[in-house]
């Protein structure tokens, strides 16, 4: 709890400079913040919304879901085999430090302007902090248990699925999570640059009828969103790498 108090008076300070320079600059452009949270409110009982959270969700969950059944197995393969860690490592850190949204209007010819493209934006945000930090905990594995195991007759799948994975769980927990960030970054830019799906949509409507309080109402929902699919992850990491603590 003392270890929250610091955030709770940053947010509550942030929170009371927002609505008190809101009235008394009296600037359309930031609506007070009582204002935005009214509105945030009334915006989710509206239909408009629930479609567009059903299309980002479903565009974000596709896109993670890809990132992780691609990032796992290609980090891992890097960090177990040098050959192909040369040959993939320097292309992972080009695009890990590319400015990504520069690819999204790139994508539309190939993939049409639809949830599509929005799937592949979440994909190319995600996928390589996965692959970074799968490789670094399959770098990190103690060999003498892989001795061990080898030893005792187990196959390469044994290997790894009792062995490599569980012990490297702690970087792969810690890549989702960081990917998880990116790929929220992803949907919503993604769904801003097709701007004909999801909250990307109404991002685009909002600026364009000057709705600035649906728009920063939005905007608090999307952060607040990340907020909890960040929560959820954390805790799924410290659960499922409690046994790996220790290697």
């Amino acid at each position: 709890m003392a270890k929250q108090k610091p955030v709770l008076l940053s947010l509550l300070a942030w929170a009371i400079l927002w609505e008190l320079a809101a009235r008394y600059t009296a600037n359309d452009m930031f609506p007070p913040l009582s204002t935005v949270v009214q509105t945030a409110f009334e915006l989710t009982g509206l239909q408009s919304f629930k479609s567009a959270l059903v299309i980002t969700a479903r565009a974000f969950a596709i896109g993670m879901l890809l990132s992780i059944l691609v990032g796992i197995p290609v980090g891992a393969l890097m960090g177990r085999f040098k050959p192909i860690d040369r040959i993939l490592n320097v292309w992972v850190n080009v695009f890990i430090s590319a400015p990504l949204t520069a690819v999204v209007p790139a994508l539309m010819p190939i993939l049409g302007i639809g949830e599509t493209t929005v799937v592949a934006t979440v994909f190319l945000f995600a996928v390589w902090v996965i692959i970074i930090d799968t490789r670094e905990g399959m770098i990190g594995i103690n060999r003498s248990l892989v001795e061990m195991a080898r030893s005792l007759g187990a196959t390469r799948w044994q290997m790894f699925s009792k062995i490599m994975l569980p012990s490297a769980m702690p970087e792969v927990m810690t890549g989702i999570r960081l990917s998880v960030v990116r790929g929220i970054k992803g949907v919503i830019i993604g769904q801003i640059v097709v701007a004909v799906v999801g909250f990307g949509e109404l991002f685009d409507s909002y600026l364009h009828s000057f709705e600035m309080a649906r728009f920063w109402a939005l905007v608090m929902i999307v952060f607040l969103l990340g907020m909890v699919m960040m929560g959820l992850v954390g805790a799924a990491e410290r659960r499922l790498t409690r046994h790996a603590r220790v290697r």
